[in-house]
């Protein structure tokens, strides 16, 4: 059951870890979270049984490091809005290219059966 809890602590603390130094940081509380419990779990099962603990001490400190990056890139972090009619711009063109392809295409002998 350690096993398993330490492999499951393990993965999540990965997968925290590289959500968050990705854009979407903010991804990364749910399985930062879920390594702790993990780990905390596989802790207190190896103290039982007086194994070695060293990888879980790992495990802890990569998850307090992706807690600790996606707080301080949530809160210093400002999204800025840039002007949106280029946006507007070209979604309006390629509608109208795409009407005028639409109506390029010969559609004179389709029959339906």
């Amino acid at each position: 059951m350690k096993r398993l809890f330490t492999i499951l602590a393990i993965i999540m603390a990965v997968l925290a870890t590289i959500l968050s130094v990705l854009p979407l940081s903010n991804l990364a509380f749910f399985p930062a979270l879920a390594a702790l419990i993990f780990a905390s779990m596989a802790y207190f099962l190896s103290k039982k049984s007086g194994d070695p603990k060293k990888i879980i001490h790992f495990i802890f400190l990569l998850s307090i490091i992706s807690l600790v990056l996606s707080t301080y890139k949530a809160m210093f972090t400002e999204t800025e809005v840039t002007n949106t009619e280029e946006l507007k711009a070209k979604e309006k063109e390629s509608k109208e290219d795409a009407l005028e392809d639409l109506e390029e295409l010969d559609l004179g002998d389709i029959s339906i059966n």
